[in-house]
């Protein structure tokens, strides 16, 4: 077996609290400064990166602390005309970051922002024969788009747009002998890309649906 490496020593006088404001101070002064090196560089993933940060901020209670009017005029800035929508205005949409502005719309109660409809209908269109999802339309299969299309849909309510059925069958065919999942049917286990909770969530998610209808 291998040696843990100790790469980190906790000084003795080290703060024995977490510091929540200086928490909060961090995560609302981040993206105030919208040429900074890291706020550029992080545009790939920034519609994810905003719910992170309004999560931890709720969970603090300093979500008032966040600018709703401009974060809502962002996502809309960022919905296509196919329904999907974008990490930032002017890439492509994605089932990766419609899951997250559906959820920060959610936190907000603030869903009427975006057509609801076109966000169910490219959700729909993305599901494959095999009851699989591509995250956009370049086609690339894997088991975390399952988890965000279910979970998409399930918080809009419409879990009814698709085959769930399929959608059960192929997040079931990822799973492997020693309990975990991977992407596709064949693939490794890999918990480095949560497929193990996403799956598990996805299941539970769908099967909770099924067992109403």
């Amino acid at each position: 077996m291998g040696t843990q490496v100790k790469d980190v020593v906790i000084k003795p006088d080290a703060p024995a609290t977490l510091l929540l404001e200086k928490h909060a101070d961090y995560i609302a002064a981040y993206g105030s400064k919208k040429d900074d090196y890291e706020y550029t560089m992080s545009e790939y993933l920034r519609m994810s990166g905003i719910y992170w940060g309004l999560t931890v901020m709720d969970l603090m209670g300093h979500l008032h602390r966040m600018d709703k009017e401009e974060i809502t005029e962002f996502i809309k800035a960022c919905q296509h005309d196919c329904g999907g929508i974008s990490a930032s205005i002017g890439h492509d949409p994605h089932l990766l970051y419609t899951l997250s502005a559906v959820q920060i719309l959610s936190l907000y109660d603030s869903l009427s922002a975006i057509d609801v409809g076109k966000v169910v209908e490219y959700v729909k269109g993305l599901q494959q024969e095999d009851g699989s999802f591509a995250g956009d339309k370049w086609g690339e299969i894997d088991t975390r788009f399952s988890f965000c299309a279910v979970a998409t849909l399930a918080l809009l309510g419409k879990l009814d747009a698709i085959n769930v059925e399929k959608a059960v069958e192929f997040v079931l065919s990822c799973m492997n002998f020693d309990g975990g999942f991977g992407c596709r049917p064949g693939s490794e286990s890999h918990a480095g890309q949560v497929c193990i909770i996403q799956c598990a969530a996805s299941l539970s998610i769908l099967i909770s649906f099924s067992s109403r209808i």
